[in-house]
This record gives C-alpha cells, sequence and structure tokens, in this order.
C-alpha cells in the first residue's frame, strides 16, 4: 500500500493521501469533506499541496477533490509517458469517470486552466460552475511575451535548467509571487521535494514546451469557449503576475462579461499560496447557487 513520503508535512497537508491506477499509473489524489463536489486542478511545477488552505477551509461543507497530474507532485513520473496537456486532460476525464464526480465546480489555474477546460468543452453537462484564476485559453505563439522565453526553453539551455536546475521551482516560482515572504522554506521545500531529481522533472519540462507545441489545441478550445458562458463562473486575478500578465485577465473578462471577477492587487501568478482567503470567494460563489 502506497502512502505519503516523510517530507510532506502533516500540519501543512493534513488529507489522506490516496491513490488511483489510470493507463497502469498510480495518480495521488485526496478527497475531503462531503457535499457539493470542488474538483482542483493544478498548473506547473504544482501537485494538489498548492490547494491545501482551499481544502482545509471548503471541505468543511463541500467534497473537495484534488488529484496530481501524471509526472507532479506524488503521482508517479515515468519517464517516457504522454505528457502533452491533450493526454493530461484524458487523463483528467478518465479520473472523473472513475471516481463517479458529477455536476462538479472547476477550481483551477496556469496549465490546470486549458487542461480542465477542455474536460468541460468536452462534457459540459457535468459542470456546475468555474472558477479560474492566473490562466489562458488561446495560443501564445502570436505574444512575444511567451514565445520568447518558450524558445529558450526549448533548446539544449532551458532543458539543462529545467531537468538539472529545477528552474520553475528554484527560479520562476519564486519570482512569481507579488510577496516572496509568503513562498517560505517549509512551503518552497514541497515543491522541491516532490521532483528531487532530473528524472523526475520530465513532465515539467514537457509541459512548459506545450506553451508553444499546443498552440493549435489551446486556440481550437478558445474558437468553441462561448459553451462556458452557459456556466456560472468566476475569476480571480494575481495581479502581479509577471509570467501570465493582467492583460489576459481583461482577455478573460470581455469573453465573459457575465463572469464575477476580483482582482488581488498584490498576488502574484500562485493566488492560492498567497491569498486563502480566496476560499472565501469560492464559498460564496458555490453557495449562491445551491
Amino acid at each position: 500500500m502506497k502512502t505519503a513520503p516523510a517530507w510532506v508535512d502533516r500540519s501543512l497537508f493534513p488529507f489522506e493521501s490516496k491513490w488511483i491506477n489510470i493507463d497502469g499509473n498510480e495518480l495521488h489524489y485526496v478527497d475531503e469533506g462531503e457535499g457539493e463536489i470542488i474538483l482542483f486542478v493544478h498548473g506547473t511545477p504544482e501537485w494538489s499541496f498548492g490547494f491545501r488552505d482551499q481544502i482545509r477551509d471548503l471541505s468543511k461543507d463541500y467534497r473537495c477533490v484534488a488529484f496530481d497530474h501524471l509526472g507532479f507532485g506524488l503521482s508517479d513520473k515515468p519517464q517516457f509517458a504522454d505528457y502533452t496537456v491533450q493526454a493530461h486532460t484524458k487523463r483528467l476525464a478518465e479520473f472523473i469517470r472513475l471516481k463517479g464526480l458529477e455536476n462538479i465546480t472547476i477550481v483551477a489555474n496556469d496549465f490546470g486552466g486549458g487542461i480542465s477546460l477542455g474536460y468541460a468543452l468536452a462534457d459540459i453537462g457535468n459542470v456546475k460552475s468555474i472558477v479560474l484564476f492566473n490562466t489562458w485559453l488561446w495560443s501564445l505563439k502570436n505574444d512575444p511575451h511567451y514565445s520568447t522565453p518558450a524558445k529558450t526553453i526549448d533548446s539544449w539551455l532551458g532543458r539543462f535548467l529545467y531537468l538539472r536546475f529545477n528552474a520553475p521551482v528554484n527560479m520562476i516560482m519564486p519570482a512569481a509571487f507579488g510577496d516572496k515572504r509568503k513562498l517560505t522554506k517549509q512551503i518552497h521545500s514541497h515543491y522541491r521535494n516532490a521532483v528531487p531529481d532530473a528524472a523526475s522533472r520530465v513532465a515539467l519540462y514537457a509541459l512548459a514546451n506545450e506553451l508553444m507545441g499546443a498552440s493549435e489545441w489551446w486556440q481550437s478550445l478558445w474558437e468553441r469557449a462561448d459553451v462556458l458562458a452557459q456556466r456560472p463562473m468566476l475569476i480571480l486575478w494575481g495581479m502581479k503576475d509577471k509570467f501570465v500578465p493582467a492583460y489576459e485577465f481583461e482577455k478573460w473578462k470581455k469573453k465573459f462579461p457575465h463572469a464575477r471577477a476580483v482582482p488581488f492587487e498584490d498576488a502574484g501568478h500562485f493566488v492560492q499560496e498567497e491569498k486563502p482567503e480566496m476560499s472565501g470567494l469560492i464559498r460564496k460563489f458555490v453557495g449562491s447557487q445551491l
């Protein structure tokens, strides 16, 4: 029977770790509380640990489910798996099917936004509402803010920085905080320890290359995104995000004027880490639909 590694601090992440087999790999997840289902879908270099404060609070009244994508967190990290966003979306759909999750509220950020909305567009009838923060759902290839660094990522230097130096955790994550003091050594260690060596970082590097590599897929979702307007939507945004800038927040608001949009002026990319009180907004949002 699998158990969480000793480095997981249960004072921070006090949830029972569970695993489910999907396509021959063991994917880690937590499933806390009862009631309406809130499904948390993370980005990179994250895992379910990032949603710990929201799960701790919201599981008092809701069933909170968060799983780690293949190659991330406490899930298996095979060297030669399909780590495209399309494959992650298929695994998410299979997880939802196997767990029998129905009428779900999606909470997603970063790459998790496109992955979860890829599922939502395929099965909108099973999605009750949507909460997004600091994410995108369109091709980024014509925006030099993304395409320029993507060229470095897709090079020998980028591969070295990702696989050997753990750049997404050691460099990008600290730079992505609006208030770097909130990324304490204790918290940061839970992202470092999840990917301790080059072999464990393959999925992180593969997903980074999907910024450009999945451009057609991203754009195809955006062109069908009007379907999402059928569902209540809450958009939260860390306005100090250097990686998915505030002008993307405006793009979401223009596309979905019915959505409630809430900026956090002093937060960066990882809103769930910097603003644990966001769970109060989610609680009010989900509660308004009961």
